[in-house]
């Protein structure tokens, strides 16, 4: 197969772009690199492109290195014909070349295996290709005790392993069967009997029933998971008749097989074999292919929604270097308190004990109040686990006793920084510091630059993915990581300030690099200028080709090396100041000059007319970050236990988490609300992506509330129906762990508001 041209064929663009970008990536280019820097050489592809091209190359190479194996394989047998040669070339899918290979592929000795080697080949070939024959006669012939074959059923049986082999083996078959399955089939789900109390989160699918590709990649992963849990039960059926489904699936084996009612002695037995060879054979197989595929299918979607969600969390906009104080809430254990200074360096830390058991209260007022004036501490950052609005009250206090100290509080997602906190990271980086404050400290930095402090942490750990333990943990790690390796060099890097974790994000920087680098600014001082890179042990020409562009150096010898121009173009902004007699700090910053002037006029054989683009924009706004413009949501007072919640209510929130079916949506009450996909916007939407995304404040009514299962329904339409809003008359049920939130199914898991609304969606 022709990997350049199938794949410029799927990006409906011309070979010699996909052949250009596939020897950058060969030679170690980075994705972030050659969308920035290499547009003339692949034509202007984006990064979104560039990811489909990476992830096809890596697809279609292995397929092809697959496809000489099975060449080879059949080849060594002497079974390779120039017919099933050419099938085996043009097989664009690993699924469709594994069926080609299925009757040559080494297999443990079957059934038809045996009776090919008691001589019983002829006999079914004989049944097949002359129906006139009576079966029972012409097996007569094959009687022989030496090989086990004592009498004609015997023979027949043996024949008939043959022939169901053969037929479930056939590429062409399998192909037909499946698709017709995957259209058709429903899958039904039932708890294992006796495990009712076990499965209750489960509950909504007890009995349950929906086409199979039509399943969501949620309620798919949650099916999964009740079977591998052992409480419940998948069946496949051939479609919503069963019955009829069988005989039809049979009917098309007949088919292949060139089986007709013709009356002829042979031909109900071999309408019997058909029958046999689709239950027993193929029917079994297709089961475990489809909800192979299932899952599959499941997984890439769920990956693709935490890599949406991670995607904008990353970039959510920095509150900026300002002095920050962290505080990672507690009830028992106190309140933990860091604080750090404009560049994230840790100043102070303490504990404060305002709630139960022992109620300082006053006392930790004077303590957050001494510690905001010493260290003129400008954000409070408030994390959002247990205790987190009792903490923001506390904060509110000082505020009103104080009203000298000018600060502001936020409340922020702590995802993760406890796996922070314990990480070998935090322990080279705080030593000394007890593991608990290490969170406070990860909460105060979120708040300042959130892409900076979450690159610490494992993707996984954030907290924004669904299902996220139950998909393919490599393709997981692989989409994560492309993930934050775009968002930060889309932001660029800092190298006089960042730390080890961010750099080795930056494209072309290994950890090792990276950690170099950071020794080499702690033993010589800062960074002047990008050059200095060079002399970084280990940081050599192809790294600092990838990751110069990336890396910024603030207030250096060359305004250049603050913006995100590479320095390999430097030699294009000397020609603008060339032509145009200013220096480069009167060009820097001078919108309605800058754009006067054509870029075409400043292009050559190495920098054409996107660079020179991108070039003149930069120098617009250097170094600019693609981040929005800070914003902070204000929870209503008084509503902080989803006991204080009553329907009708209208909160602010911000979103924390979106899946297929909906987005979760913190409104301070220690327990995220699910807006349904069908109450996110007022007209319809396919996706909850093109309403909303993670870190976005929104303005809810209440719904629905159950206090029992920890549950909140809420709305995003700008007005809600009084019919729509019901009041919970149920018996209490099972309360479902926070964690398992993506789990939620679209329908009957909020009860009567979402039953309602796909009622009026269907």
């Amino acid at each position: 197969m022709d990997v350049i041209a199938r794949i410029a064929q799927e990006l409906a663009v011309r070979p010699q772009q996909v052949s250009a970008t596939v020897a950058l990536l060969d030679e170690g280019a980075t994705v972030p690199f050659i969308a920035r820097y290499r547009k003339e050489v692949t034509g202007n592809l984006d990064d979104t492109q560039l990811r489909f091209l990476a992830e096809r190359l890596t697809y279609l190479r292995e397929l092809n290195e697959r496809r000489n194996t099975v060449l080879n394989s059949i080849d060594s047998q002497g079974k390779l014909t120039p017919e099933l040669a050419q099938a085996i070339n043009n097989a664009d899918t690993k699924t469709l070349l594994e069926d080609l290979y299925l009757p040559y592929k080494p297999k443990r000795r079957t059934k038809a295996q045996i009776a090919r080697e008691s001589g019983l080949q002829p006999l079914a070939d004989s049944l097949l290709a002359d129906r006139s024959l009576l079966p029972e006669q012409i097996a007569a012939q094959f009687i022989d005790a030496e090989k086990g074959i004592l009498t004609t059923a015997d023979a027949l049986e043996g024949a008939r392993q043959i022939i169901m082999e053969q037929v479930a083996e056939s590429a062409d078959v399998l192909s037909e069967l499946r698709e017709r399955v995957w259209q058709q089939g429903i899958v039904h789900a039932t708890v294992v009997t006796g495990k009712e109390a076990e499965a209750a989160k489960f509950k909504d699918y007890f009995d349950y029933a929906e086409a199979i590709h039509k399943i969501p990649s949620h309620r798919a992963l949650a099916l999964l998971r009740g079977r591998n849990e052992d409480l419940l039960q998948l069946t496949l059926k051939p479609a919503a008749d069963e019955q009829i489904a069988h005989e039809q699936c049979a009917q098309v084996v007949s088919r292949h097989l060139h089986i007709t009612d013709t009356s002829k002695p042979a031909d109900a037995w071999l309408a019997e074999t058909a029958r046999l060879a689709w239950k027993i054979k193929l029917f079994t197989r297709i089961d475990v292919d489809l909800k192979l595929k299932l899952r599959e299918a499941a997984e890439l979607e769920s990956i693709r929604v935490f890599a949406s969600n991670l995607k904008d969390l990353l970039l959510a906009a920095p509150a900026g270097a300002k002095t920050t104080m962290g505080l990672d809430p507690g009830i028992r254990t106190g309140v933990k308190v860091a604080i750090v200074d404009a560049t994230g360096k840790l100043l102070d830390t303490t504990t404060i004990y305002p709630h139960p058991p022992r109620q300082q209260w006053s006392e930790s007022i004077a303590t957050l109040a001494k510690l905001i004036k010493q260290h003129q501490v400008q954000l409070v950052s408030i994390g959002n686990g247990t205790g987190s609005r009792e903490t923001d009250t506390l904060v509110a206090d000082v505020m009103k006793q104080y009203a000298d100290l000018k600060f502001t509080k936020i409340t922020v997602s702590e995802a993760g920084a406890s796996v922070y906190s314990a990480s070998e990271l935090a322990a080279k980086e705080f030593p000394d510091l007890d593991v608990s404050l290490r969170g406070a400290v990860s909460i105060a930095r979120r708040l300042q630059d959130p892409l900076a402090e979450l690159v610490k942490i494992d993707p996984k750990s954030i907290g924004v993915g669904q299902y996220q333990h139950d998909v393919n943990q490599v393709q997981l790690a692989r989409g994560l990581d492309a993930v934050v390796e775009d968002c930060v060099n889309a932001v660029g890097v800092d190298v006089n300030t960042a730390s080890v974790a961010l750099l080795k994000q930056v494209s072309g920087l290994s950890a090792s690099v990276s950690e170099n680098i950071v020794a080499f600014r702690n033993e010589n001082g800062a960074f002047k200028n990008r050059k200095q890179l060079k002399k970084v042990p280990r940081l050599g020409d192809k790294a600092y080709e990838q990751a110069a562009g990336f890396l910024r150096v603030m207030n250096g010898d060359n305004p250049l090396d603050a913006s995100a121009v590479h320095p390999e173009a430097y030699p294009v902004v000397e020609a603008i100041i060339s032509q145009t007699s200013k220096s480069i700090r009167d060009l820097i910053g001078q919108s309605q000059f800058l754009r006067q002037l054509n870029p075409a006029n400043f292009t050559n054989e190495q920098f054409g007319l996107p660079t020179v683009t991108d070039i003149l924009q930069e120098l617009e706004k250097p170094g600019r970050d693609p981040r929005p413009e800070f914003k902070s949501v204000e929870f209503q007072a008084g509503i902080e236990k989803i006991s204080d919640l009553k329907v009708g209510m209208k909160l602010a929130g911000v979103v924390t988490n979106v899946a297929n079916f909906g987005a979760f949506v913190d409104i301070g009450v220690h327990q995220d609300g699910l807006v349904h996909i069908s109450h996110l916007s007022d007209t319809f939407i396919k996706d909850p992506r093109d309403a909303v995304k993670t870190g976005d404040m929104v303005k809810v009514t209440v719904m629905e509330i159950d206090v029992e299962r920890k549950r909140i329904a809420l709305s995003m339409k700008s007005t809600v129906d009084a019919s729509d809003i019901i009041k919970p008359e149920r018996p209490a049920r099972q309360a479902v762990n926070k964690q398992a939130k993506p789990s939620v199914p679209q329908q009957g898991t909020m009860g009567n508001v979402f039953a309602k609304a796909l009622g009026k969606q269907k």
